[in-house]
């Protein structure tokens, strides 16, 4: 898995009811996530530059922001408030999002096997 956590998804088609529950719809202008983050609009252009998120654009060329990209961001900011630096703190989220999303394979992996004990959990000693 390389640069961005998640691409945005294609919404076309859907209803502007199912867009208030989708995690991936892109409903936040830059200002406005900006504002929210309480951070500026260039911190967010520095998150696309290293590729961390990749904003949906609207038709006029601004980047719009889901939900879970805010959330991807406010991790970022609060790495980078903590000390990290932006190079690092991009690259941590990467990682425990790629961690999180093996873990979950290899819940259902064992849970298709019927195993009721991961590897994490296994406190046999040989």
């Amino acid at each position: 898995m390389e640069g961005a956590v998640v691409p945005p998804k294609n919404t076309s088609g859907t209803t502007p009811d199912d867009r208030f529950d989708d995690e991936d719809y892109p409903a936040y202008s830059m200002g406005s996530a900006a504002q929210m983050l309480g951070t500026t609009p260039g911190f967010l252009r520095s998150l696309d530059e290293a590729k961390l998120l990749t904003p949906q654009r609207s038709e006029g060329g601004h980047r719009r922001y889901s939900r879970y990209q805010l959330r991807i961001a406010a991790r970022a900011r609060e790495l980078v408030d903590q000390g990290t630096a932006l190079d690092a703190a991009c690259r941590i989220i990467i990682l425990e999002d790629q961690l999180a999303e093996a873990q979950a394979i290899n819940s259902e992996l064992h849970s298709r096997l019927g195993d009721t004990e991961t590897p994490a959990d296994d406190t046999h000693t040989k």
